[in-house]
């Protein structure tokens, strides 16, 4: 039986890069405990005050993350990606732990492929994914862009033309495009979950789901 990791457990943040500080960063805002470890003395000490505990650490050693309790979480994520050999090996540690969930942080796919077989739960793409994603942004259409494995995504975007001043009933928006309105914002108010009876105006943002290249092709309606 898998064992269950609660939502809040404390979360073990390896390198303090530009990838790590930030998952660490917004883990802390998300009030949840968080042990940031580097070699580099210098980030450790500029982080030692913005999250939970910051160590000074080579979590290339085994018994190195045993001293400073590694094996106590069951989250952990690898976010060292300059040094290849040193991520397979900080994750190997991890798994000779036992730490039950790893994510890990890859610079290529083939990176991946070894971080995967060696034991790591979760593979990180943060380069590619961020491109990806940007090059759906630029369109200028969509506001934000959340793509999934099997090609489903999830959009803010400002309703095209063909949708506008009608309910979303009438537009027939599933029928026609292949996606569903799941909520609307308009100026001023939060976002609400879309009706049938939802009536999409210019003022409106939406949030959009289906699949990518429909997605895609309703951005693109004039």
């Amino acid at each position: 039986m898998v064992e269950k990791i609660a939502h809040d457990a404390p979360v073990l943040v390896i390198g303090l890069g530009r990838f790590g500080a930030a998952t660490a960063g917004q883990l802390q805002r998300l009030n949840r405990d968080v042990l940031a470890v580097d070699e580099d003395m210098t980030l450790v000490q500029k982080w030692s005050e913005r999250v939970t505990h910051a160590v000074q650490a080579d979590a290339r050693s085994i018994d190195a993350l045993r001293q400073i309790g590694a094996e106590d979480f069951q989250i952990a994520v690898v976010a060292v990606g300059s040094s290849i050999e040193a991520s397979v090996l900080i994750t190997a540690n991890l798994v000779d732990l036992k730490v039950p969930q790893i994510w890990a942080k890859a610079i290529s796919q083939s990176h991946g492929k070894i971080l995967s077989r060696i034991g790591a739960n979760h593979v990180i793409y943060p380069e590619a994914e961020a491109g990806e994603r940007v090059a759906h942004l630029v369109s200028g259409r969509m506001i934000d862009f959340i793509e999934f494995d099997d090609g489903f995504a999830i959009v803010k975007m400002y309703p095209p033309k063909p949708i506008r001043g009608l309910s979303l009933a009438e537009s027939h928006v599933r029928q026609k495009y292949g996606i569903t309105v799941v909520g609307v914002k308009s100026p001023g108010n939060d976002f609400t979950y879309a009706t049938a009876e939802t009536v999409i105006t210019n003022h409106h943002l939406i949030i959009a789901s289906g699949s990518t290249s429909d997605l895609e092709k309703f951005a693109a309606l004039e």
